[in-house]
């Protein structure tokens, strides 16, 4: 057997990791199950309490105080919960391959939002709230690197299925990131006070630059992943997984954003997954046609 073939990007070795075949296909499946169920328990909250605060008259007292609680508790926990449940199925399915590149993501994507809470670049002069928990030199949440790291490596696994070429992986990569902000910043600085701009702009008060700067990062994070081959272990990963674990992370700031009626945020995100998804598909029939 050419052993060669099995470090292709779409090729699943089922018998690297730990545990069996059998026991890591549940492991995924079970993770999936439990960030889906939390993130829609989070939007059905914000739904009926969220966008209208007046339905919280007449609940008694404790209720009252998780509904205070409840803005940090889920969007903290949505990130740590899908942090775990992606370290998870990394170790299952690649071992500790993916704590250097990790590492690095996390030290660039900190300096950059450092940069951009600092000075405003790359992203214009923006500013957290205390929603998010504990924050590195009192600017940046311990848990926003996190968020960089665990949406840019699937949205690099996925355009990694098809696309052979390094530097258009990561351009393409860069843009599926970059799809998910469309939804989130709106549903985390507009809908909801996660974090205020300073600059402000057209696109529910976001400015152009920051898709700029998003973009920018991105390419950087997606090189660094390049740079590291993970595309060789990533692969060890259905798409199928890839893809379902993107839209469990999507479907908080998405379904925010339908809640609150910014239809705007959730039809430019949805085009924009649709065209990248079209041409993932493109991409996908031209390299069978060369394969066959």
């Amino acid at each position: 057997m050419d052993t060669s073939l099995l470090d292709r990007p779409g090729i699943v070795r089922a018998a690297d990791g730990h545990g069996t075949a059998e026991g890591r296909v549940r492991l995924e499946r079970a993770g999936l199950a439990a960030l889906y169920s939390f993130t829609l328990c989070a939007v059905a909250g914000y739904a009926v309490f969220g966008v209208n605060p007046a339905r919280l008259a007449g609940l008694p007292e404790w209720a009252l105080r998780f509904y205070g609680a409840s803005f940090g508790f889920f969007a903290q926990g949505h990130v740590w919960l899908a942090t775990a449940v992606l370290a998870a199925v990394l170790v299952a399915r690649a071992g500790m391959r993916w704590v250097a590149p990790f590492v690095v993501v996390y030290a660039i994507s900190l300096s950059s939002e450092l940069a951009g809470t600092t000075w405003g670049v790359p992203f214009g002069a923006y500013a957290y709230s205390e929603l998010l928990g504990p924050a590195w030199l009192g600017r940046v949440p311990v848990v926003i690197p996190l968020s960089w790291f665990f949406m840019a490596l699937p949205s690099y696994a996925l355009a990694a299925t098809v696309i052979r070429h390094p530097a258009v992986r990561v351009g393409v990569a860069s843009l599926l990131l970059l799809a998910w902000d469309l939804a989130l910043d709106p549903a985390m600085s507009y809908a909801t006070p996660y974090w205020l701009w300073g600059d402000t702009g057209p696109f529910y008060g976001m400015p152009w630059l920051n898709l700029f700067g998003w973009y920018v990062t991105g390419l950087v994070l997606m090189g660094v992943f390049s740079l590291f081959g993970v595309e060789r272990w990533t692969a060890r990963i259905t798409r199928r997984w890839w893809a379902g674990f993107y839209a469990a992370n999507l479907v908080l700031p998405l379904g925010m954003c339908v809640a609150a009626g910014l239809w705007g945020a959730v039809l430019a995100s949805l085009v924009a997954l649709a065209v990248l998804g079209g041409g993932l598909l493109r991409a996908e029939r031209a390299l069978q046609a060369r394969l066959t």
